[in-house]
């Protein structure tokens, strides 16, 4: 298996495990005062499903089904979905922190993934996608100290 497809696999993950995370923080948030936070994360959880769209079709082009992720993988990638707990609580401070804390897992992992060897067109998708999710990482930061 090329890096490309190691990689695109694991980002598959994460971008599947924001697009739930930021789905939950925005239901979270519809009925409070701050509904247009809800607004925000909803939009954010559909740019991470169209980031996810994008490295699928990728792989296909390169023959690659990077859509089935082993259970390996699946278990390393729970960075929003192990806050879970934390979106309990219908607390605004609470669901943006949780947010944060997935955010930062997202960078991370596209970090880890600009360290590997990648062609260079999936290095270009995959630097915009990582330019996009820390400006989304600021974004929610942004909101969390407007509490």
């Amino acid at each position: 298996m090329s890096d490309d497809a190691k990689v695109a696999k694991e980002l598959v993950e994460t971008l599947k495990d924001g697009e739930r995370g930021f789905a939950s923080a925005a239901e979270k948030l519809r009925g409070d005062e701050h509904a247009e936070w809800a607004a925000t994360l909803q939009r954010l959880s559909g740019q991470r499903a169209n980031f996810c769209q994008e490295i699928v079709a990728l792989g296909h082009d390169y023959g690659d089904d990077v859509d089935k992720g082993g259970s390996a993988t699946a278990a390393l990638h729970r960075g929003w979905i192990a806050l879970k707990d934390a979106l309990t609580g219908d607390d605004a401070s609470s669901v943006l922190g949780a947010a944060v804390t997935g955010e930062d897992h997202a960078v991370s992992e596209y970090e880890k993934a600009l360290e590997a060897d990648l062609s260079t067109g999936f290095r270009e998708v995959v630097s915009r996608q990582h330019a996009a999710i820390v400006a989304a990482r600021n974004e929610v930061k942004a909101l969390q100290t407007a509490v």
